[in-house]
C-alpha cells in the first residue's frame, strides 16, 4: 500500500491564541458549586487553594480567553501537535472509514496534561504562590506538573495513588528528575491519608482520596496552593487548545467529522477535544461526540446524576456530576488514570442535554486494539487513550459490516512508554 503523507500540521504561528470558554455555551446554565452548609459557594472561598485569575476563568461567561505570552512560548516547545491519518490502521482493521488521530504524546510529559499543567504553574507563579500540592492516578498529570512547576520556578509535592505508584515506579523517577516530591497514597503526610491507613493498612488508595491529601496539605499552607489535572471548568478551557487546533486541522484535510472520540476519567481530555464544537452541535451539525470509559469505571454510562464531593474526606466543594459515588473503588486491574469516581460538571451537563453521548470498553477490547495501533502505526498508546482507539476500531469495523464509512477523529491522550508493565501483562494472558 502507498502511504501519502498522513501528518496533517499547522506551523507555528497558527497555534490558538485564545482558549474557549464552553461556559455561556451549554444548553443550561451549570448549577452552583455549594459548601458544607449547602448553600451556593462563595467564590472567595476557593482562594485558599487557588489564585484569582484561575477563580475567574472557573466562573469566567466570557467566551474567549487569551493565552498569555509565557504560557503560549512554553505552549510552543511541541504544539500544535500534529493531526495524523491512520492509513496503516485502516489498513490492518480492513475499514473505509479514515480514522485520524490528534497525537497528544508529543508533548514534554508525553500527555494532553501539559496543557493545563503550564497555565496553572503559571498563574500561580504570578500570584506569588511558591509551591503546589497535586494529586495523580497514573502519574501522567504529575509528571505534567512537575514539568510545568519546574518552567515557573516552582516546588511541588505530589500524592500518587499507592496501587499505581507500586506498578509504574518510573513514573515517580520522571517527577523526582524534575524537582518535584512524590507520596504514596494514602500517606503519613495527612490527617486523610492517616485516617485512611487506620481505617485498612493495605488499602490500594484512590484519586479521590489523593486529591483530599492534596487539598488538605495546600488548604494549610499560605504559600502552597493545588493543582487539579481535570474535571473542573477552568482545566477544561486549557485543553481546549485541542479541539482548536483540531478544527484548523480538519479544515485543511478538506474534512467534516461524523465522530470526536477520547477517553474519559474527569473529563479534560474529552472536554478540550469537543468543548469548541459545542456551538455546532446546537446548530444541529450531525457529529456524533463520544466521551470513553472503562467498563471497570463507568461513570457516565452507569453513574448517578446528582451532586457530589469531588473528593474522598469530603473536603472539595459538592458539584453536580454523574458520579459513582466518592466511596468508589476500581478493582485493582484498573489502575490507570481513568479510575475518578466522577466526572466534570461540563461534561456532565454535556451528557445530561443530550448533546454527547458516553460508552464504556472492556480491557480485553482496550489492549487487543492497543496492540493493532502499536503494530501498524508504531506508537504504543497509553492504556487511558487506548479507550478512545478501541471505540474508534470497533466503531469501524461495524460501520464497515454495514457497508459504510465515516470520518473518525480520536485523541491519542499520551503515549504508553511507561505503561509496558501492562502491556507485558497483556502479552502474557493475564
Amino acid at each position: 500500500m502507498d502511504i501519502p503523507n498522513n501528518k496533517i500540521l499547522l506551523p507555528k504561528q497558527e497555534l490558538p491564541r485564545s482558549w474557549f470558554n464552553v461556559l455561556p455555551e451549554l444548553p443550561e446554565p451549570l448549577e452552583p458549586y455549594l459548601g458544607p452548609d449547602g448553600q451556593p459557594l462563595s467564590p472567595s472561598v476557593l482562594e485558599v487553594i487557588f489564585p484569582p485569575s484561575l477563580i475567574e476563568q472557573e466562573l469566567s461567561p466570557v467566551i474567549e480567553h487569551p493565552i498569555a505570552e509565557p504560557i503560549l512560548k512554553a505552549l510552543a516547545l511541541w504544539r500544535p501537535t500534529p493531526m495524523v491519518r491512520a492509513y496503516r490502521l485502516e489498513k490492518a482493521l480492513g475499514v473505509k472509514s479514515r480514522l485520524y488521530f490528534k497525537d497528544e504524546s508529543v508533548s514534554p510529559s508525553g500527555s494532553h496534561k501539559s496543557n493545563t499543567a503550564l497555565a496553572q504553574a503559571y498563574f500561580n507563579s504570578q500570584a506569588g504562590i511558591k509551591r503546589l500540592t497535586t494529586e495523580t492516578g497514573a502519574g501522567q498529570w504529575g509528571t505534567a506538573l512537575a514539568i510545568a512547576a519546574r518552567e515557573f520556578g516552582l516546588r511541588v509535592r505530589v500524592f500518587m495513588v499507592r496501587v499505581s505508584l507500586k506498578q509504574k515506579p518510573y513514573r515517580k523517577t520522571i517527577m523526582n528528575l524534575m524537582g518535584a516530591e512524590v507520596l504514596p497514597s494514602p500517606s503519613e503526610a495527612t490527617i486523610s491519608g492517616r485516617a485512611a491507613l487506620a481505617a485498612n493498612p493495605e488499602t490500594l488508595g484512590t484519586l479521590g482520596l489523593a486529591i483530599s491529601e492534596a487539598v488538605e496539605e495546600a488548604a494549610n499552607q499560605s504559600d502552597t496552593n493545588y493543582a487539579l489535572g481535570s474535571v473542573l471548568n477552568h482545566v477544561i478551557l486549557h485543553q481546549t487548545i485541542i479541539g482548536l487546533e483540531v478544527q484548523k486541522q480538519l479544515k485543511l484535510a478538506g474534512e467534516t467529522p461524523d465522530y470526536l472520540i477520547a477517553c474519559h476519567g474527569g473529563g479534560s481530555n474529552f472536554g478540550g477535544l469537543v468543548a469548541p464544537f459545542v456551538p455546532n452541535l446546537k446548530n444541529g451539525e450531525p457529529i456524533k461526540c463520544v466521551a470513553v470509559e472503562p467498563q471497570s469505571c463507568p461513570t457516565l454510562t452507569k453513574g448517578q446524576y446528582r451532586y457530589d464531593k469531588g473528593d474522598a474526606a469530603g473536603l472539595t466543594p459538592s458539584m453536580p456530576m454523574y458520579t459513582l459515588g466518592t466511596d468508589f473503588q476500581p478493582p485493582a486491574i484498573h489502575a490507570g488514570g481513568l479510575r475518578y469516581h466522577g466526572s466534570s460538571p461540563i461534561i456532565s451537563s454535556l451528557l445530561k442535554s443530550k448533546l454527547i453521548q458516553a460508552a464504556a470498553v472492556s480491557a480485553d477490547d482496550v489492549f487487543k486494539f492497543a496492540q493493532i495501533f502499536a503494530g501498524s502505526e508504531y506508537i504504543i498508546p497509553a492504556p487511558e487513550s487506548a479507550h478512545a482507539l478501541a471505540y474508534s476500531c470497533l466503531k469501524a469495523l461495524e460501520l464497515e459490516q454495514e457497508g459504510k464509512s465515516s470520518t473518525i477523529v480520536f485523541t491519542l491522550s499520551g503515549h504508553g512508554l511507561m505503561d509496558l508493565s501492562a502491556y507485558e501483562t497483556s502479552l502474557n494472558g493475564k
